[in-house]
C-alpha cells in the first residue's frame, strides 16, 4: 500500500526540516539568541572578526578616509560657490561690469571638479583593493577552519550550510565592503558638514531648516530596530534555500529513484516562499523609510523656502544664502536615501558576519597538541588502554577496550552492525578522541602527535573511495603530491589497477569527472588502494574497503592487498570473510567488547561466533 503525502504533510515536512536545519546550525545565531547578553556576545564576536580583518589595512583605510574627506569637501563646495556668485558676483557685474568674482567662482568650480574626480577615482580603486584583500583573507580563514574542524562537526553541519557560508554570506559581506561603507561615510560626513555650514551661514534659517530633524531621528530609530530583525531573517531563509537545494541535488539519484521530485519541489517552494516573504518585508520597511525621508525632506525645503523668502523680503538675509540653503537641504536629505540602502546591506552583512564568526569560533573536538611529541618514523604498534567512547552521553559504543596490535600484524575486526568496528577505526585515525583511556601509536598517545606525523603514519581507506575532480594520476597522488609519474604507475601496478587505467583513452591523464563518475565502483576502489599504497603509511585501515568490488575484482585485489599489507600494521573491517582470511588475527566484536580473538584458522575450527559467521558465508557462496 502506497502512502501519499498530502499538502498538509508536506507543509509539516518543510516546517520540520526547516526547524532541524536551524537547530543544527552550529553557530547558534541570532535566530536563537533573543536575550540581550547573547546578542551582545554575537555582536562582540563578529566585531572582533571584523577588526582582525581590517587590522592589516590600517594605512590604506587612513588613505581612504582622507580621500573621502576630500570628496565630501569638493561636493559641498558647490552650493557655497553658488552663494558667492549670486551674492557677490552678480552685484559686481551689474554695478561695475566686474567679471572678476564670477571668473574666480568659475575657476574654483573647475578646481573643485578636478579634485573630486581625482579623489573619487583613487578612493574607489583603493577601496576595491582593500575589499578584495579582506574577502580573500576571510575565505581563506573559513576554508582553512572548515578543514581543521573535526569529523563530528562535519557530520552534523550539512554540506549545504558549508556552501551557504562560502556563497551567500560572503556575497553579503562583499556587497557591504564594495559599496556600503563608502556610502555610509559620505552620507555621515555630508549630514554633519551641511549642518555645520548652514549654521555658519545663517543660524536662524539653519534652525528652521533643521526643525524636522528630530522626526528623522525617530523614523531612523524605528527603521534600525525593525530592519535588524527583518534582514537577519532574510539571511536565515536564503541559507535554508541553499541548504535544501544542495542536499537535494547531492541525493538526486535517490530522489529520482523514488520519484520524489514533486514532493521535493513543493518543500523547496515553501522554503523559497519564506525567503520571498522575508525579502518583501524588508523592501516594505525600506519603502516606508525612503518615502518618509523624501516627504520630510520636501517639507523642510518648503518651510525654508517660505520662511527664507520672508527673511529676504525683510532684508534679514540674502538671496544667495537662501539658494545655497535650498541646495544644501537637497543634499542633506539625499544621503538619508542612501542610508536606507546601506542599512539593508549592513543588516545582511551583519547577519552573515555573525554566522561566519560562529563557524570560526567553533573549536575542533580533536585539537592539535600544543607541544607535540616527535615521531618521525613510526613502527606501527597500536594500543587501546582502558578506552571508553560514546557519540552521545546516553549510548556507549566502546565501554572498556583494551587491545594491543603489534607492529606489522594484520588484524580483521568482524561483528554485527553497530558493534563498534568502524568506531575503533575512527579512533585509530584520530577522527575522534576517546572519552576516557588512551589510544597510542608506538607508546605515544595519539593526542600528543602532530598532524604531520599522524597523517604520515596512519591512512584509512573507506568504502566511500572519494574521487576528486581531476585525472586518475592526480587522485592516486593525493596522499603524496610530490610523487612522480613513475611512482604513481608503480603504485597502480602493485595494486592491480594499471591495466584498466592504461586501457582508458588518456591513461593516467583521464579525467575521472565528478566524484569519479567515469569509473565503476570497483575501479574507484582500486584507485583508492593505489592512493593508500603510494602514501606508504605504517598503519593502514581498510573500512569496508572491498565492499564495492565484484567477485572478479575482489579476487584481483586479494594478491594486491597482501602486497600492500606486507611489513605494515593493518586493520581490516569487512563483512566479506574472503577479505578477512588474509589477516593474521581476527577480533570478533559484540556491543563494543572483544568476544573472540585469534588466528582465523583457529577460530574457524572452533564453535564460536566467527566459526558460525564463516559457515554462513560459505553457505551463501553455494
Amino acid at each position: 500500500m502506497t502512502t501519499v503525502q498530502t499538502p498538509v504533510d508536506e507543509a509539516n515536512t518543510a516546517t520540520s526540516w526547516r526547524g532541524r536545519a536551524e537547530a543544527d546550525d552550529a553557530e547558534r545565531t541570532t535566530a536563537e539568541a533573543t536575550d540581550a547578553a547573547s546578542i551582545k556576545q554575537l555582536r562582540g564576536r563578529s566585531q572582533a572578526l571584523l577588526r582582525s580583518l581590517l587590522r592589516p589595512h590600517k594605512r590604506q583605510i587612513i588613505g581612504i578616509v582622507i580621500l573621502l574627506l576630500i570628496m565630501n569637501a569638493a561636493n559641498l563646495a558647490g552650493p557655497y560657490l553658488v552663494m558667492l556668485g549670486i551674492s557677490n558676483g552678480i552685484p559686481a557685474l551689474t554695478d561695475g561690469n566686474d567679471y572678476s568674482v564670477l571668473t574666480a567662482v568659475g575657476i574654483a568650480f573647475g578646481l573643485v571638479t578636478i579634485a573630486e574626480y581625482a579623489a573619487t577615482r583613487s578612493e574607489i580603486a583603493l577601496s576595491g583593493r582593500v575589499s578584495q584583500s579582506l574577502l580573500l583573507e576571510l575565505r581563506r580563514r573559513v576554508f582553512n577552519h572548515f578543514n581543521k574542524l573535526s569529523v563530528s562537526f562535519h557530520e552534523r553541519f550539512t554540506s549545504g550550510r558549508v556552501v551557504a557560508r562560502m556563497t551567500s554570506d560572503m556575497d553579503a559581506i562583499r556587497e557591504l565592503s564594495d559599496n556600503g561603507v563608502h556610502d555610509l561615510v559620505l552620507a555621515a560626513l555630508s549630514v554633519v558638514s551641511i549642518a555645520g555650514i548652514m549654521l555658519f551661514m545663517d543660524v536662524e534659517l539653519a534652525l528652521v531648516a533643521l526643525v524636522t530633524f528630530p522626526i528623522m531621528g525617530l523614523l531612523g530609530n524605528w527603521f534600525r530596530k525593525y530592519s535588524t530583525v527583518v534582514y537577519r531573517r532574510t539571511r536565515e531563509t536564503i541559507a535554508l534555500v541553499i541548504v535544501y537545494f544542495v542536499e537535494s541535488m547531492s541525493g538526486v539519484r535517490a530522489v529520482q529513484s523514488y520519484r520524489r521530485e514533486p514532493r521535493n519541489q513543493r518543500i523547496f517552494d515553501r522554503l523559497n516562499d519564506d525567503n520571498r516573504d522575508a525579502n518583501i518585508n524588508g523592501h516594505r520597511a525600506a519603502a516606508t523609510f525612503a518615502a518618509s525621508t523624501k516627504g520630510i525632506g520636501n517639507l523642510s525645503i518648503a518651510i525654508v523656502l517660505m520662511y527664507g523668502g520672508y527673511l529676504v523680503m525683510e532684508g534679514r538675509t540674502d538671496v544667495g544664502v537662501l539658494v545655497a540653503f535650498l541646495l544644501y537641504l537637497r543634499r542633506f536629505y539625499e544621503p538619508m536615501q542612501e542610508l536606507t540602502m546601506f542599512y539593508n546591506t549592513l543588516q545582511s552583512a551583519t547577519a552573515a558576519l555573525e554566522k561566519l564568526s560562529g563557524v570560526l569560533d567553533e573549536k575542533p573536538e580533536v585539537a592539535s597538541p600544543a607541544k607535540p611529541v616527535a615521531l618521525p618514523q613510526a613502527n606501527g604498534v597500536i594500543e587501546f588502554d582502558d578506552v571508553m567512547f560514546s557519540y552521545r552521553d546516553d549510548k556507549v559504543v566502546l565501554p572498556d577496550m583494551n587491545l594491543t596490535i603489534p607492529a606489522g600484524q594484520t588484524i580483521a575486526i568482524v561483528g554485527a552492525t553497530g558493534a563498534g568496528k568502524t568506531t575503533m577505526a575512527k579512533l585509530v585515525s584520530r577522527f575522534y578522541d576517546p572519552v576516557s583511556g588512551v589510544v597510542s601509536l608506538d607508546g605515544v598517545n595519539l593526542k600528543d602527535l602532530s598532524e604531520a606525523d599522524l597523517s604520515r603514519a596512519i591512512a584509512m581507506v573507506t568504502q566511500e573511495n572519494y574521487m576528486f575532480d581531476g585525472t586518475i594520476g592526480e587522485n592516486i597522488a593525493f596522499g603524496k603530491p610530490s610523487a612522480g609519474q613513475e611512482e604513481i604507475e608503480a603504485a597502480a601496478k602493485a595494486i592491480g589497477a594499471h591495466d584498466f587505467i592504461a586501457a582508458l583513452p588518456d591513461g593516467y591523464d583521464t579525467d575521472v569527472r565528478k566524484r569519479g563518475g567515469r569509473l565503476s565502483a570497483g575501479q574507484r576502489q582500486l584507485v583508492a588502494f593505489a592512493r593508500a599504497f603510494l602514501a606508504d603509511p605504517r598503519v593502514l585501515i581498510l573500512d569496508e574497503a572491498t565492499s564495492s568490488l565484484d567477485i572478479p575484482s575482489e579476487r584481483l585485489v586479494q594478491h594486491a592487498l597482501r602486497t600492500i599489507l606486507a611489513d605494515r600494521t593493518a586493520i581490516i573491517i569487512a563483512h566479506r570473510l574472503s577479505t578477512v582470511e588474509i589477516a593474521d588475527r581476527v577480533l570478533v566484536l559484540d556491543a563494543g567488547r572483544i568476544v573472540e580473538d585469534g588466528p582465523p584458522a583457529v577460530l574457524i575450527s572452533g564453535s564460536g561466533r566467527y566459526a558460525k559467521l564463516h559457515e554462513q558465508w560459505e553457505d551463501s557462496l553455494v
